[in-house]
């Protein structure tokens, strides 16, 4: 009797494991995914390696107007331009992701830093002549007026640099930034390539600072309205001057950090406004010592400014729970958001579980900023009011009609002959699903009611950017170790799970 109970007892048990299993999201999966997407992005000759296979080559005489080799790179998003402000984000944040949770990445770290090497190898050939920084590649009107694969492309190609006369010290700083960055993940990997990134780190981060101005003048309708730089470029002088403390311990860096916070109490981060990010990386330096203020005090505020309890909260929150605001592609934010909540818990939780005071409110335990961002984490992945996954190719029920060129039109392999810039015209306005799956993409999510229209038309809501990712590859290798059963435990005392 006793062993028929045990073994009822038992097959229950394994039961309620089994169903808490399908019930979970796999975040390995959806990990490895938002990694292969960046494949999908690339510019140039693709290796040997390649795994997203409908790919090919493409734009492989990029800078021949200006006598440089501009080959490789990524495209932004659905389009075939190459803009180096949000492309260095994006490598910013695949290396800060890689530092903070590396270790749980397994197999996939090796992709990872593909990815993060696909970057860096790009912007030094973008900074190999000193004195300029090539901000761009390709005639974005020209492009926009056409739908067509990068691999048929005969668009304008032209080269937009930033020079001595003509500066850009945002997108010239946020290069910086991701180099130095880059320098640290390769230390343990390559450490003459390591060495060969923090140098011309340091030489892009002084013309950055030497020769001050906006790339928005500079450039002009090359970025604009695309990639304007809204806010200055001071954050960006900043954010490149922490990351190169950080990368060698300089303390003229830590300085120039230090007589401009004035400019950081601000809660905004991306590939704009980097305020937020400068405050939580600087607290992980300075988190229990006296150099903490106001760079603590500020990522507090931070915190404040998302948790959806918080009385200083200055985003809203849709009906089914994901962070909005206003504008397109909402995504950026959210996975932007969440990155820096788990690395900031983690900072809270190494200075002896210090905790975040908002308000009146009781005050906010690291594991609270847990629990917001893997609730952001899991509507992405379909944990939502309509039951959508907003990265292609994770769960049943995702995006089929991205707004993505290559994505919507049949590969170079299937239809060799040359698409036209007027002939994809016909995939744009097409009905029907996506010829090829951009695996891992995330889409810019739905709107402040949670609804979701999956047409490549609205590209607010279905174009897919790599800065939506790059900070998710971050958020998911975090939360990948809850994907194996053994992460589950199991207490009788009751009827549930616990991660």
């Amino acid at each position: 009797m006793g062993v028929k109970f045990m073994s009822l007892k038992l097959k229950v048990l394994v039961g309620m494991i089994m169903v808490m299993k399908v019930a979970s999201h796999n975040y390995g999966d959806a990990f490895s995914k938002c990694i292969l997407f960046f494949e999908g992005q690339r510019s140039g000759k693709l290796p040997p390696t390649q795994r997203m296979t409908w790919r090919a080559h493409s734009a492989l005489r990029d800078g021949s107007d200006v006598g440089v080799d501009l080959v490789g790179g990524y495209y932004d998003a659905g389009d075939n331009i190459k803009f180096s402000f949000p492309m260095a984000f994006t490598t910013t944040m695949l290396a800060w992701s890689i530092l903070e949770f590396g270790n749980l990445m397994g197999s996939d770290k090796q992709y990872a830093l593909e990815a993060l090497k696909w970057g860096t190898d790009y912007f030094l050939k973008a900074t190999s002549v000193p004195g300029k920084v090539v901000a761009q590649v390709g005639d974005p009107s020209g492009d926009h007026n056409c739908w067509e694969r990068p691999e048929d492309m005969d668009t304008p190609r032209t080269s937009y640099v930033v020079n001595t006369s003509n500066p850009g010290s945002e997108v010239s700083a946020e290069i910086a930034a991701s180099l130095a960055a880059s320098s640290m993940v390769f230390k343990s990997v390559d450490l003459r390539y390591s060495r060969r990134l923090l140098q011309r780190a340091t030489q892009v981060y002084e013309f950055a600072q030497k020769y001050q101005g906006s790339y928005n003048s500079s450039v002009g309708e090359g970025v604009c309205p695309y990639y304007c730089d809204y806010d200055g470029y001071m954050d960006e002088l900043i954010w490149g001057a922490a990351w190169l403390y950080k990368a060698t311990g300089s303390y003229k860096y830590w300085n120039y950090v230090v007589q401009n916070n004035q400019h950081l109490d601000n809660y905004e981060f991306g590939w704009d406004s980097k305020h937020a990010g400068i405050n939580v990386l600087v607290s992980g330096l300075v988190l229990s010592t006296p150099k903490a203020d106001p760079f603590v005090s500020y990522a507090d505020k931070f915190v404040c400014s998302v948790l959806p309890e918080s009385p200083t909260k200055t985003v809203t929150y849709s009906p089914g729970g994901l962070q909005f605001k206003p504008g397109g592609s909402n995504t950026q934010h959210v996975t932007a958001a969440s990155f820096l909540l788990l690395v900031y818990s983690s900072y809270l939780q190494m200075a002896k579980n210090r905790v975040v005071q908002c308000g009146n409110n009781a005050a906010t335990p690291p594991s609270r900023l847990v629990d917001v961002a893997k609730s952001q984490v899991d509507y992405i992945l379909g944990s939502n009011p309509i039951k959508m996954s907003y990265m292609v190719g994770y769960g049943i029920n995702f995006p089929r009609k991205i707004h993505h060129r290559g994505s919507s039109m049949p590969s170079i392999y299937s239809h060799p002959k040359h698409i036209t810039c007027h002939g994809g015209t016909l995939f744009f306005e097409s009905k029907y699903h996506n010829y090829n799956m951009l695996t891992g993409a995330i889409v810019g999510g739905p709107d402040d009611n949670d609804q979701y229209i999956d047409d490549r038309t609205n590209p607010p809501q279905s174009e897919p950017t790599t800065y939506i990712n790059a900070p998710f590859v971050g958020v998911l290798a975090y939360f990948k170790r809850y994907t194996s059963l053994e992460s589950l435990t199991f207490d009788s005392n009751y009827t549930q799970y616990h991660m």
